[in-house]
């Protein structure tokens, strides 16, 4: 491979890209937008959750417990319904997402010796929020029936009064449960395979639509040359973007990076390789743009954001979607930036993701030079 020929196609490329520069706007701007979009809108944290109480006891025990959800920032008070029906027509309307039925017996349970019992209706129509709102619920009754049990045990006695089990958790990694702690490592891997293969999936078959790819065709360049040529600019751009990506989850989402930076950077860019190389591909197979930007779209950001573990943990996946998910490399590189971004891991425990990046960039550039046929038809 002649380097001086490789640098000529490079700076053939850098000019092309100089000459549209709403389109080298674009790609800056793409990682911004997506990043305050998915940042700011995709979420798990819920907080003011709509309740409406239903309270046939009305005893100071009753109102203790009302107490407790209204002392909390995760619920709102909204409704005090005065019967089942009107409860129900509530939470069917939308207009509350719980109802909390408190039976009339529900004092005079506790004070005889037996389980006072209430109960929680939960809007189930979004099956992933009612579960995060159902542990809202728990962590809300649970303490409440603690010291309700202590305060029983009290009465037999002094030997009686400590609880024989208490439990203590402590949460690792993300202490918080912040959603954007969890989110923004995995949005590196979405926006740079966003960026990263519709940058290259047009660059080959844009210019055998216009006819200037025959000009190159016809001189000594050799298939490496090219597509290497063509490759590089883009690797800057998708770095470039990289770093967006890292100062706006630095400095905007306050995301705490535990590990190693440049580690990061370094995977991150074996990983741009590889989606820059899936992009090239697409590029040299494909027969008109249109056709190029649709495989792009389909074969790298609909896995990505699906297979790759950056929404959906892959374990609970059925199992021939956790055998698909081997060959989507955006589930290394997520795998790779929450171990640095969230447990501070190094190269020592990262290897094998690694590993998996470097053959996959290996695969697709050589595919891709293997695809590429140098002729004039």
């Amino acid at each position: 491979m002649n380097l001086r020929r490789t640098w000529a196609i490079f700076r053939k490329e850098v000019i092309h890209v100089r000459r549209d520069p709403i389109s080298l706007l674009e790609i800056i701007l793409l990682p911004l937008v997506l990043m305050l979009l998915y940042g700011y809108a995709l979420t798990f944290d819920i907080q003011k959750v709509t309740l409406a109480v239903y309270d046939e006891d009305l005893s100071q025990l009753s109102q203790d417990l009302v107490r407790r959800f209204q002392s909390t920032e995760y619920f709102k008070l909204a409704r005090f319904p005065q019967s089942y029906g009107e409860l129900k027509d509530l939470i069917s309307r939308g207009e509350v997402q719980v109802g909390l039925i408190i039976p009339y017996d529900f004092s005079w349970s506790y004070q005889t010796g037996k389980t006072a019992k209430v109960q929680a209706l939960v809007d189930g129509t979004d099956s992933n929020t009612a579960n995060i709102i159902l542990g809202y619920i728990q962590g809300v009754t649970a303490p409440y029936a603690q010291d309700l049990l202590v305060q029983r045990l009290q009465g037999g006695g002094p030997a009686r009064q400590a609880s024989p089990v208490e439990a203590q958790v402590r949460y690792w990694f993300n202490e918080d449960l912040e959603s954007r702690n969890y989110i923004v490592p995995g949005l590196i891997a979405v926006i740079m395979t966003v960026v990263g293969a519709l940058l290259t999936s047009l660059s080959v078959v844009r210019e055998l639509e216009r006819g200037s790819m025959e000009g190159l065709l016809s001189t000594p360049l050799k298939k490496t040359e090219l597509l290497l040529g063509k490759l590089g600019p883009y690797f800057f751009i998708g770095m470039l973007d990289m770093g967006i990506v890292m100062a706006m989850g630095k400095f905007l989402f306050q995301v705490p990076l535990r590990g190693s930076p440049l580690l990061l950077i370094g995977l991150s860019a074996l990983f741009l390789i590889a989606t820059l190389g899936q992009g090239l591909l697409i590029s040299v197979s494909s027969q008109s743009q249109m056709q190029a930007f649709q495989l792009a779209l389909l074969s790298t950001f609909l896995p990505s954001f699906l297979l790759s573990g950056f929404v959906f943990a892959i374990y609970l996946m059925p199992l021939p979607l956790r055998i698909i998910s081997y060959i989507v490399p955006a589930r290394y590189v997520v795998t790779i930036s929450k171990g640095i971004y969230l447990k501070g891991l190094g190269l020592g425990v990262l290897w094998p993701s690694a590993l998996m990046l470097g053959a996959a960039a290996s695969l697709f550039v050589l595919l891709a030079i293997r695809k590429f046929e140098k002729k004039i038809y």
